[in-house]
């Protein structure tokens, strides 16, 4: 029987869970700077559970949050982002060197600073498109969010609001694409469910 919080607030009684379970396995990875993976389509809550794991990182050191909003080429680049996150990212930082990204610039829709990723410190990424046969193989914690097209477009239109109402349809696109070619689910090594 779910219990009143759940009731209350059952997105956030099902990120709570999810963060719970991501958190232990973390605990339990041999690799000590584990990369965890979120994905899922818009407003599945992919952000939100990569800050309550970042708050509550069961491992030694650090851990650090990219945010693939911060490395999307514009409205059109889900896929180029994957590519970039595996080839700039997640790779030299599998052969313990530095990663490096380049934040876009939204509002002149340009590439602005460069970010460094240590190697030696845990990752967390988290973005639609995240999960991919080239990234999965540098990430020791693979995560799929499921959950309905109404919440989402509910929870990530209430979020982003009109700035990216005109812009649902054509990312919707670019994730079904996602997911038709890269079966993120079935990469994953943990699947949620959430409202």
């Amino acid at each position: 029987m779910p219990s009143s919080g759940d009731r209350l607030d059952p997105v956030g009684s099902a990120l709570r869970r999810a963060a719970d379970w991501v958190c232990e396995a973390v605990a339990g990875s041999p690799t000590p700077a584990p990369v965890v993976l979120i994905d899922g389509r818009s407003g599945s809550g992919k952000s939100s559970l990569a800050r309550t794991i970042a708050q509550d990182w069961p491992g030694p050191g650090t851990v650090q949050v990219l945010a693939l909003d911060s490395l999307y080429p514009g409205w059109d680049g889900l896929a180029s982002a994957g590519v970039m996150l595996r080839d700039d990212v997640l790779a030299p930082r599998s052969a313990g060197e530095p990663g490096r990204w380049r934040r876009w610039d939204w509002v002149h829709d340009v590439p602005a600073e460069e970010h460094r990723v240590d190697p030696g410190a845990a990752l967390i990424v988290e973005g639609a498109g995240a999960l991919t046969a080239g990234t999965a193989a540098h990430a020791d914690i693979r995560v799929w969010l499921e959950s309905p097209a109404a919440s989402r477009r509910e929870r990530a239109l209430s979020r982003d609001g009109d700035g990216y109402r005109p812009h649902w349809d054509r990312w919707a696109v670019q994730e079904r694409t996602h997911i038709l070619e890269n079966t993120p689910a079935r990469r994953a090594t943990h699947v949620f469910v959430v409202p």
